[in-house]
């Protein structure tokens, strides 16, 4: 069970795959991916039907399910889980064979080159067919939850804030009342929420703080909770801490490597190992606390154990959704 953290921060629970519409985000490194999937794991074994959407065509979501190369057509890759890959000029096609009405053709050709040159000229065009297309999977109600493997945190708030750019550039026509519809969706928190995935490291935790702050300035999108990925557990306690600092007397060490059959620099070894461990500890329980802090009153957070073991592949992404599991059940 999630305990509540930060001075009584509320559990989050259930809640979190209560919405319909997931957008998870966090800085390169942090394990985004992964919790991703995991997410989409943990919602399927509540019973949903999920799909997962990669949108930047890395491949690592594919990775993550261990289920081959992804494309914009979804296909199963767990129980309860569909997953597909973003592509643009895939997505424009459905939209123009969905609401202009053009038939499906092979090739776009002429029209996406056209597309092309207006994506590059003007801002959030090629953005809004990566949300409209998930948005219009909610609408539809094709799935019961849409987990989206988003940009990294550099670039998350240009991807969310689109169909609001677009309105800002085009005040009537279809392309308004597109946008219209995706911005009632992504602007209803009980529908949809951002998940930020940090660390407890220090670079990981202020771009958090400060993604959070751009998102509550400029996108009209809830954040729905941060999740801490591979906190580390408190390994050792004070006494344990002055034994070890007492044990590194030369007199101690070689009686240690003469009892284990060892040489002293392997006993040294592991007392070093020891005292990384706690510093390591300590220094992410002072980020920890600091992102408790500065957290906004109602934003719930989930800490993930490092599992210290293998860190890609479904079998990393089972153990992961099973730690999520238990904080959020």
């Amino acid at each position: 069970m999630t305990e509540p953290v930060g001075g009584g921060r509320p559990l989050i629970g259930p809640r979190l795959i209560e919405h319909s519409l997931l957008f998870v985000t966090g800085k390169g490194g942090v394990g985004k991916t992964t919790i991703a999937a995991a997410l989409a794991i943990h919602a399927a074994a509540a019973g949903k039907r999920v799909l997962a959407c990669e949108v930047d065509a890395k491949g690592t979501l594919a990775a993550a399910f261990e289920a081959g190369p992804l494309g914009f057509e979804p296909r199963p890759v767990h129980p309860g889980i569909d997953a597909m890959a973003m592509d643009t000029e895939d997505s424009l096609r459905e939209y123009l064979r969905l609401y202009v009405h053009l038939p499906l053709l092979a090739r776009i050709g002429p029209l996406a080159r056209t597309f092309d040159f207006v994506a590059d000229a003007a801002p959030g065009v090629k953005e809004i067919l990566t949300v409209g297309k998930v948005c219009y999977e909610v609408r539809e109600e094709h799935y019961d939850l849409v987990v989206v493997d988003a940009a990294a945190s550099g670039h998350i708030a240009g991807q969310l804030s689109a169909p609001w750019t677009i309105n800002d550039l085009v005040q009537v026509g279809l392309v308004r009342d597109q946008t219209r519809w995706m911005t009632d969706i992504l602007a209803d928190p009980a529908q949809t929420g951002v998940v930020v995935v940090t660390t407890a490291e220090e670079l990981p935790v202020v771009e958090t703080l400060d993604l959070l702050e751009l998102l509550g300035a400029t996108v009209p999108v809830a954040v729905a909770a941060v999740i801490v990925n591979r906190v580390l557990p408190e390994l050792f306690t004070r006494v344990d801490e002055e034994l070890f600092a007492a044990l590194r007397t030369p007199a101690a060490v070689g009686a240690l490597a003469a009892a284990g059959g060892a040489q002293a620099g392997d006993v040294m070894q592991v007392l070093d190992a020891a005292a990384l461990a706690v510093a390591l500890r300590r220094e992410r329980a002072g980020n920890l606390a600091m992102l408790q802090e500065r957290l906004r009153p109602g934003l719930g957070m989930v800490l993930v154990p490092e599992l210290f073991a293998r860190s890609h592949g479904k079998r990393a992404v089972m153990q992961v959704a099973e730690a999520l599991s238990e904080e959020l059940s």
